[in-house]
């Protein structure tokens, strides 16, 4: 039976109440045991009941329950099956679990039958409205699926082990190894946190209880540490001053809890947030890249679902702000938890409110830091397989800079109730796909070439199409800018911008067409006049190519490629803001760093390429010494202009 956390914590809350009016006296006593969560002995008596032949409402509801809250999926949906027999009027929630059972036994048609039953009773459930936007879900997880491997960590035990933290070369985690305590709920021990090193060539070695100042005899789990390593958020059961506090209903609730790294590197001033209370309850801690916001998951008032996510600004000392819901846009009347956000801002987390693979599945939201704080909207995904699977999925991290990643699952194949898994982790890349056409006729324009440029102007790929005019590029980075360059002898090149998205393997779509061109191209002139291209330009007293000005260097790469007996002459410019002596030799400075690109970069032979500095000499507007102008307008004058000087 499983120990999950957020079982033990959010469950005590979806649960709903049943009258516990006397069927018989079995029945009583079992139900005492019930609304206790002692679910182990619930499912003792009420089997005993049931294989009896006794049939109820409330008791295949409570026998399904007691399953289904320790993630015994095979047995809860035989058994939500036999109430669903009954054609009783049932709460419509039996027929979320119901359908929720179904997907862990892969069993998605029937599932997606029980389903659709909920969204007719909840038509205002968002996980109706889920279900209902997301008809082919499957296909859309597949899509988003990847052929990773996956490795089972060697320090899971037989018990619980889930959760990861990095602080340092230390790997915490929470496990119910060698506790000496078990609870009511699934008769499973309590959890610890422990350490185990990272050693050089990524093995682990010297596993040890994490410290005696944070474990307790009750539950610890879920922690996260600041940036700077001198602040650790962690979650415990209500446990202060050697006494368990439960609320009303005598339930135990999950608090979150902050200590302060001493100068001998052991934990102190150890304290509750202040917006714990002991009628609901704050878990599963993440932090920012930059230390100051903290996201965590919690069922207080105002809540949508059974557990929400919350984000809370962390202050200077360590102490925490006032909690914000993340609103409808994340959360659902279900379970959303374990939040874990990247160096990015990517957020992820776990949720049984969307359509997923069965149990908790793990999504993302790409750009999620950004986008919350500039009120943009936001998009949930599924992560996809292996990662996901029709068992519980949850507790994801990664490493960025390392590209290794960790989550939890409670799947087949492992080595306990819960393990830790490593994967290594893959760029989001998408495909670009397109056909070149004659932008008048539609003919396909076959030996056209096609060059992919990414936003610094560098070429990442470049095809000759065939036959059938259309081009394929592999592996766009998501949220990304790119130029698609079309070109053909007698015709017009065409640029297009585009913009890929979060989608992980989503296939883009970009048709060309091209113009024929019309162009008399006469020595002498300039030749942005001559292909309506733009000049260069340059910030001031600085003479690098910027990213704007790279993508310009590239067209002009592209026309010099175009007619290869082409020869140009680079005049560069400055404004009128320093002495001339100064400006002369920054503008000669321009020419040189602008020939350098065309060579270096876009493989230009040299002796296709001269060049001079002008200084402020040849301002284009009134922007000489003495005369007051914008900044816009002295940009005007840091320029590099191209001249045509052979043909």
């Amino acid at each position: 039976m499983k120990i999950k956390l957020y079982n033990i914590l959010f469950t005590f809350l979806s649960i709903i109440a049943i009258n516990s009016y006397a069927q018989k006296g079995t029945i009583n006593r079992a139900s005492q045991d019930y609304e206790n969560f002692s679910y182990v002995k619930t499912t003792e008596i009420l089997l005993d009941v049931a294989n009896k032949g006794f049939k109820s409402v409330e008791l295949f509801q409570k026998l399904g329950n007691s399953f289904y809250f320790n993630n015994k999926m095979e047995d809860a949906a035989k058994w939500y099956g036999e109430l669903m027999k009954l054609e009783e009027s049932i709460d419509p929630e039996y027929y979320y679990r119901y359908a929720q059972a179904l997907k862990s036994i892969q069993n998605y048609t029937e599932s997606d039958k029980w389903m659709q039953k909920f969204s007719e009773s909840s038509k205002n459930d968002s996980r109706a409205t889920n279900f209902k936007t997301s008809r082919n879900y499957l296909k859309e997880i597949e899509s988003q699926s990847e052929a990773i491997e996956l490795v089972n960590l060697p320090f899971n035990s037989p018990q619980s082990d889930f959760g990861t933290a990095i602080n340092a070369s230390d790997f915490v985690f929470a496990s119910a190894r060698e506790s000496g305590k078990n609870h009511l709920w699934n008769n499973k021990p309590f959890l610890e946190l422990y350490a185990i090193s990272i050693a050089n060539d990524g093995t682990f070695e010297n596993l040890k209880k994490f410290n005696r100042d944070i474990n307790t005899k009750y539950h610890e789990s879920s922690v996260a540490f600041t940036p700077n390593s001198q602040m650790m958020y962690f979650t415990r059961n209500n446990f202060f001053k050697s006494k368990l506090k439960r609320d009303k209903d005598g339930v135990n609730r999950l608090q979150l809890y902050a200590a302060k790294k001493g100068a001998d590197n052991t934990w102190e001033a150890i304290k509750p947030v202040h917006f714990n209370d002991k009628s609901y309850s704050v878990a599963h801690p993440t932090i920012n890249s930059k230390g100051d916001k903290l996201i965590f998951a919690s069922d207080m008032p105002g809540s949508l679902g059974q557990s929400d996510l919350y984000i809370v600004d962390i202050n200077q000392d360590g102490t925490l702000g006032t909690p914000i819901n993340l609103g409808a846009a994340i959360n659902t009347e279900a379970q959303e938890t374990f939040p874990f956000i990247n160096e990015k801002g990517d957020l992820y987390f776990s949720s049984n409110g969307y359509a997923g693979l069965g149990g908790l599945d793990i999504y993302r939201i790409h750009d999620f830091e950004n986008r919350f704080k500039t009120n943009q909207s936001l998009s949930v995904e599924n992560v996809g397989k292996p990662i996901n699977s029709p068992n519980d999925d949850f507790a994801y991290y990664e490493n960025l800079n390392t590209k290794e990643g960790y989550f939890s699952s409670n799947r087949a194949g492992g080595q306990g109730d819960d393990d830790i898994y490593w994967f290594k982790v893959t760029d989001c890349t998408q495909k670009l796909a397109g056909k070149v056409f004659d932008e008048k006729s539609n003919q396909l324009l076959k030996g056209a070439k096609v060059v992919l440029l990414n936003n610094d102007g560098e070429i990442v790929a470049e095809q000759i199409v065939d036959d059938a005019a259309i081009y394929n590029f592999e592996a766009l980075r998501c949220d990304s800018q790119y130029l698609v360059r079309a070109s053909k002898d007698y015709y017009e090149t065409s640029e297009k911008r585009i913009v890929s998205t979060s989608k992980r393997k989503e296939q883009l779509q970009l048709d060309i067409p091209l113009a024929m061109a019309e162009v008399v191209i006469v020595e002498g002139t300039n030749l942005r006049d001559a292909f309506n291209l733009s000049p260069i330009y340059f910030d001031l007293d600085k003479s690098n190519i910027r990213p704007d000005a790279a993508v310009e260097l590239q067209k002009i790469v592209a026309v010099l490629n175009k007619y290869p007996t082409m020869k140009l002459d680079v005049r560069s410019h400055t404004d009128s803001r320093a002495s001339a002596a100064y400006n002369k030799a920054l503008s000669t400075r321009r020419t040189n760093a602008t020939i350098k690109y065309l060579v270096k970069v876009g493989k230009i032979n040299a002796d296709r390429l001269t060049g001079k500095g002008y200084g402020e000499s040849e301002l284009i507007n009134k922007c000489k010494d003495g005369v007051p102008c914008t900044k816009e307008e002295h940009q005007l004058n840091r320029r590099s202009d191209f001249i045509i000087i052979k043909m």
